[in-house]
């Protein structure tokens, strides 16, 4: 990991802004207080205690009241965090610059020289945060467009007469003759797996059920291209109902197990695709076996798991998890969606 990335992951580089306030803050109030050694703990404490309430507003807050649009709650807890902890900064720096004096004297003054600077502050920094957030929405959602429209361009390049398309296969159906029923329901499988791509994948979100569904029919045409060398296994947890996910999402990393699969002689080789649903959270995970010299000659997924990235970043920003293992004689996705 580079170093920018390490102060990105740890958001070191806020360290910055606070140690310039901190400065600014001591240099024009310095001379308020008796010594220079209170002046340094009081300014440290005060940006301290800024520094925490907008923290927690900013990711605390403000994603888990705000964002889910508890207001009431959001509002309550933001006001008396900020007047709780105003009160307590004002006794601690009260007793550090005058000991034994009453800090509560005078009440509408120091509400007004502690409270109002802090909410003010917070408030900003709380703006900051929403700015933030607005404007990489604003991106997304323009990435999110110009990404539906290329392929949308693409889709309609390949869609090449369907009806003439779906018309031959039908012909060639009732070609095939009566007796020999795999064939027959290979070509039907075939001609599901056209019409998932041609019709139903036009909307946004699809049924969970149809993708997977898409998915096993892929599976058992691959399976007929193998020998008994070759260990295909399927698991799917019978809670996979009932909810939405974006088509063609899951197919890209299935494709790239078959086609990276090994063919070794003496020792099996296979792909395991698991399916599972928990917490909230829907679980997918694709492993294959795959050849030594693969790593040296050729990464697995290309451009194909590229896409997929690509993908979840736009459509599940914050939602997903997506590790990738490449061993050297195993190639394993793992992907969590919430759902």
């Amino acid at each position: 990991m580079k170093w920018w990335q390490y102060l990105t992951k740890y958001k070191l580089h806020h360290l910055l802004p606070w140690a310039v306030l901190f400065a600014g803050w001591y240099f024009f109030r310095a001379k308020d207080f008796p010594s220079q050694q209170i002046a340094v703990q009081v300014t440290a404490f005060k940006v301290s205690v800024l520094a925490l309430l907008t923290y927690i507003t900013n990711y605390l807050l403000i994603p888990k009241l705000l964002y889910t649009k508890k207001y009431v709650s959001f509002f309550s807890i933001y006001l008396a965090m900020i007047i709780g902890v105003g009160l307590l900064k004002l006794k601690i720096v009260m007793a550090l610059v005058y000991p034994g004096m009453e800090p509560f004297t005078n009440m509408k003054t120091r509400f007004y020289d502690n409270i109002i600077p802090v909410f003010l502050l917070v408030t900003t920094g709380a703006a900051c945060r929403l700015i933030k957030d607005y404007l990489q929405t604003q991106r997304r959602l323009t990435e999110i467009a110009q990404e539906k429209a290329q392929t949308e361009l693409k889709f309609l390049k390949s869609q090449i007469n369907p009806h003439f398309l779906f018309n031959s296969l039908n012909a060639i159906y009732f070609l095939i003759d009566k007796h020999n029923t795999e064939a027959r329901k290979t070509l039907l499988q075939f001609s599901d797996l056209l019409r998932y791509q041609l019709y139903d994948c036009n909307a946004d979100t699809i049924a969970i059920e149809t993708e997977v569904a898409y998915l096993q029919d892929y599976i058992r045409l691959q399976k007929l291209r193998k020998d008994t060398n070759y260990e295909v296994e399927v698991n799917i947890q019978s809670e996979i109902r009932g909810f939405q996910i974006v088509p063609l999402l899951l197919i890209p990393f299935v494709e790239n197990a078959f086609k990276h699969i090994s063919h070794h002689q003496n020792n099996t080789n296979f792909v395991h695709v698991d399916l599972a649903r928990n917490n909230g959270s829907f679980s997918f995970c694709v492993e294959n076996s795959k050849e030594n010299q693969l790593q040296k000659t050729l990464i697995p997924g290309g451009i194909g798991l590229s896409n997929v990235k690509r993908r979840l970043e736009l459509l599940y920003p914050d939602k997903h998890n997506l590790e990738i293992h490449n061993n050297e004689e195993t190639f394993r996705v793992q992907l969590e969606l919430k759902i």
